[in-house]
């Protein structure tokens, strides 16, 4: 039977040897995965550990201690592969910066936890005297924490060795408090909270192989459907076995799809496919683009993801609708760059101020039709100081339609291209036209521009313009053979593309997953964008398929 890693021991100190611990993590890794593979008996099984991403820490904490506990702090850079930082998270290590970068976070959020306004409500336990340990008390918060932690129930050596370390660092420091406090930040630096782990067991259907157990079940259902570890229900099911079996899985999969947490899950889910880490870096020539403020980019990135949670999750509406859609949401910090009168705080549904409107494009309008004419979408795709046909559509083809476009030559002359003053080639297409005419150009350049170009009638902020230079803006262009005349063109052909859906499928379930699709998935995959198109292109839908589909939880090929 295959054993669990259990991380490394408090022995007596005052805090863990966080160093130790997250330096010995790569390496680690790999020997865990090489070990869970030698006892299942399975070829080119790929159970790696990943690690929780910021965004995931933060939730955790949320859910575990309460939405006040403050998380500040710089995480360790993540690694982006098939397009997807949750697949790469099992590639990622941590740096000795990172090392002191965790421990730092741990430290205050374990103060907060502990602090004289909070101690009362999280710890479910007084101590017989503030200045002195408390085994009891302790080992009631460390157990009752360190399930929901570690996303399942601590050991009884690592239950006790948290227990002796808050002993320890009680007695020398006077304070069961401040012992507490040292014991929980060794618990948040520890591999076994910042990476996902993958438990095996005797898989008693099939005599001989090996399944995930069922705390590793629930930790792959929460994080794919909330971002974030299980809740105690979730816990439960997985500690009775209810997640071994069809009825028991699928109740648990109906009540997280049910949850207001849902929508937290949907968003990281989209943040990490439309690559918006990218938001973090983007800024435009203020001389250029006065209105491209730093508020505006907080609202352009919200604004996409606003617009994606009430079309797939309010309105339960067609995936595909996103590249067509005319109903959105709006600032006033928006309204200014889509040239829309937008009232300051408007009243929401239940009288308080609220910064956004919801609005919506008239038929005849240019703007705004669809997630890919947003101030996002373009501003994101675009260069500081013009905007740029190239790469709006390597975004399209790479991020909405999985197609990979090879990078440009190291040595390729971009000084036609850039000079947007040229009195001869006044438009992007016009420079690009004779650009793309070097052989070296001419292939990627196929690929990208023609969907581009109709993208042309908004500016690098997304504002929209019909001539460039005083030349009239030619927004024509074609998606695999399917000609368009402009922007709501391109939208309804990217609706129609049947790679839009295919893409979004395999997306979503290597996100799950936290692996590339695999040759044998293949056949997985395909069903489910069969049933995806069956269900009207319901996201929801979409994800319960990949919830309660065998493959999700498949440890071997």
């Amino acid at each position: 039977m295959l054993t669990r890693f259990t991380g490394n021991r408090l022995v007596g100190g005052v805090a863990l040897a966080a160093g130790v611990a997250l330096a010995a993590m790569s390496s680690i890794s790999v020997a865990y995965a090489a070990e869970q593979a030698a006892a299942s008996g399975v070829k080119d099984v790929a159970p790696a550990m990943r690690r929780i991403s910021s965004d995931q820490y933060t939730n955790i904490v949320a859910a575990v201690f309460g939405p006040t506990i403050k998380v500040g702090g710089r995480f360790e850079p993540d690694i982006r592969e098939g397009g997807l930082f949750a697949v790469g998270a099992s590639k990622v290590s941590v740096s000795a910066t990172g090392i002191e970068q965790y421990h730092a976070l741990a430290r205050s959020v374990a103060a907060q936890v502990v602090d004289d306004r909070r101690r009362d409500t999280l710890i479910p336990c007084r101590p017989a005297s503030t200045k002195a340990a408390d085994d009891m008390c302790a080992r009631q918060f460390l157990a009752k924490t360190g399930r929901l932690l570690y996303r399942r129930p601590l050991t009884n050596a690592e239950l006790e060795a948290r227990v002796a370390a808050a002993g320890a660092s009680a007695t020398k420091l006077g304070n069961f408090y401040a012992g507490l406090q040292a014991s929980l930040t060794a618990m948040l630096v520890s591999p076994q909270f910042l990476f996902r782990h993958v438990a095996l067991e005797a898989d008693p259907a099939h005599p001989g192989g090996m399944r995930m157990d069922g705390y590793t079940k629930a930790a792959q259902l929460s994080f794919f459907l909330w971002d974030s570890a299980p809740d105690i229900e979730l816990l439960n099911a997985a500690e009775n076995g209810d997640l071994h079996t069809r009825k028991g899985l699928e109740k648990q999969v109906d009540r997280l799809l049910a949850s207001r947490k849902l929508e937290t899950g949907v968003r990281a889910l989209f943040e990490d496919m439309l690559r918006f880490d990218e938001f973090s870096t983007l800024a435009k020539d203020t001389a250029i683009y006065p209105k491209f403020t730093i508020q505006a980019v907080a609202d352009a990135r919200e604004q996409t993801l606003r617009t994606i949670v009430d079309h797939l999750l309010v309105r339960r509406g067609d995936y595909r609708d996103l590249y067509t859609t005319r109903h959105t949401f709006l600032t006033p910090t928006l309204g200014t760059i889509y040239a829309v009168p937008v009232a300051d705080d408007p009243l929401s549904a239940n009288g308080t101020a609220d910064a956004w409107t919801p609005y919506e494009f008239a038929a005849n309008d240019p703007r705004g039709v669809g997630i890919i004419s947003q101030v996002g979408f373009l501003a994101l795709h675009s260069h500081p100081g013009r905007s740029s046909p190239t790469l709006r559509g390597k975004a399209l083809r790479e991020v909405v339609l999985c197609q990979r476009v090879p990078d440009p030559p190291g040595d390729v002359n971009f000084t036609l291209v850039q000079n947007t003053s040229d009195k001869v080639h006044r438009t992007a297409r016009e420079r690009l036209g004779a650009h793309a005419t070097e052989p070296m150009c001419s292939g990627c350049h196929k690929l990208t521009d023609p969907m581009g170009y109709a993208l042309e009638s908004f500016d690098s902020d997304g504002a929209f313009r019909s001539t460039e230079n005083g030349a009239k803006i030619d927004t024509t262009g074609v998606l695999d053979g399917i000609a368009f005349a402009d922007a709501p063109g391109l939208g309804r052909a990217v609706h129609d593309n049947p790679q839009t859906v295919s893409c979004l499928v395999d997306r979503v379930y290597a996100y799950g997953a936290g692996r590339p699709i695999a040759k044998a998935e293949r056949e997985q995959t395909q069903a489910l964008a069969k049933d995806f198109a069956k269900d009207g292109y319901r996201l929801p839908d979409l994800l319960r398929h990949v919830a309660t589909s065998d493959a999700f939880y498949r440890v071997a090929p």
